[in-house]
């Protein structure tokens, strides 16, 4: 008889996740259930998404982690999971779509990590479902300070969520149970044995989240798109990382600083060249110069040049991003343009 088992939250523990079904011993004809947020922060996110996609028999729900990867919100550990899936990664993004936000089994109703008491399982938001920082404000609006939603649950079937790291073992409440027991932190991973509702557990040895964010920041600096980025976010981000001490990560931002700031100097070498240019034009074109301006990319510039207006500040307000001035600075063939290392 083939059962189903609903696992907490793995969070790239593969290593572990495999053990925890090894211990179980689960067959092809199980039904495997993740709870959502298969990836971010562990070691072993690509494996996971392999072994789900790949396995006929089995569900993951919608988490506020794989939300946000569709969605395109990306804090560090989503950035740490982009730079690993690589060429895959969109072929991800698409795959997440299809995940639905419940799941349920005669036995239990199963969800990422909040739910309505008063609402019945399909009234229920999706962001509360999937335990979004909308979804959780939504509920501090509904719930008492401290007090949680599964405090007020009253409903005849159970429920069983994660989310929330509850400690080692679940949290069993008012026919709920959390089991979010904190693997990537080494804590444990939990399964839930369905129809029994029997717990199994295996122990995570290592701490993946800590190890994790310390060998994957300079790959992750090195991958931002910093030419895209507005000149003043690129500053946000060499200043929120100055308290790092690592010296390849100091290494790295004295030099994107450097960088920065010489792009920065590239505008007063465009101001220069467009205001030699605009004489040039002016001689050139006589009477047709504002038909032939016109065709320029710059030509704002140009006219601002002729009427001996043009300030450092136009600059500064157009070529707001490095690839802008990098761009324009080709145009007007300028020589020796600063790249990033």
């Amino acid at each position: 008889m083939s059962k189903t088992y609903i696992i907490g939250d793995i969070h790239g523990c593969y290593d572990e996740f495999i053990a925890l079904l090894n211990q179980i011993g689960v067959t092809d004809d199980d039904l495997v259930i993740s709870l959502g947020d298969i990836v971010d922060r562990g070691n072993k996110s690509l494996e996971l998404y392999h072994y789900f996609k790949n396995r006929t028999n089995s569900v993951v729900l919608m988490g506020n982690h794989e939300r946000k990867h569709l969605n395109g919100v990306l804090s560090y550990s989503q950035e740490i999971v982009k730079v690993q899936f690589g060429d895959e990664y969109e072929g991800f993004r698409t795959w997440l779509e299809t995940l639905p936000y419940y799941y349920e089994t005669p036995e239990a109703i199963i969800v990422h990590a909040f739910f309505e008491h008063d609402k019945s399982l399909y009234e229920q938001k999706e962001e509360v479902l999937a335990g979004t920082t909308s979804g959780s404000r939504y509920l501090e609006e509904k719930y008492e300070e401290g007090t949680y939603w599964s405090d007020y649950y009253t409903g005849e079937k159970p429920i069983i969520y994660g989310h929330h790291v509850v400690g080692e073992t679940p949290k069993i409440k008012n026919n709920t149970y959390g089991i979010d027991t904190g693997a990537c932190h080494a804590g444990k991973l939990t399964a839930i044995e369905l129809p029994s509702f029997k717990v199994h557990q295996v122990q995570v040895q290592t701490d993946h989240w800590k190890e994790q964010q310390s060998s994957w920041q300079i790959p992750v600096l090195k991958a931002k798109d910093w030419e895209q980025m507005k000149i003043d976010q690129v500053y946000r981000q060499l200043d929120k990382l100055s308290y790092k001490k690592e010296t390849e990560i100091q290494e790295f931002l004295s030099k994107q600083r450097t960088w920065i700031q010489e792009i920065e100097d590239v505008r007063i070498s465009i101001q220069t060249k467009i205001e030699i240019l605009t004489k040039e034009l002016i001689a050139q074109y006589g009477e047709n110069f504002n038909q032939e301006v016109a065709k320029l990319s710059y030509k704002s510039f140009v006219f601002k040049a002729k009427a001996g207006t043009l300030e450092l500040a136009d600059l500064e307000k157009t070529l707001h991003t490095p690839q802008k001035i990098l761009d324009l600075a080709k145009e007007l063939q300028i020589e020796q343009i600063p790249t990033r290392n």
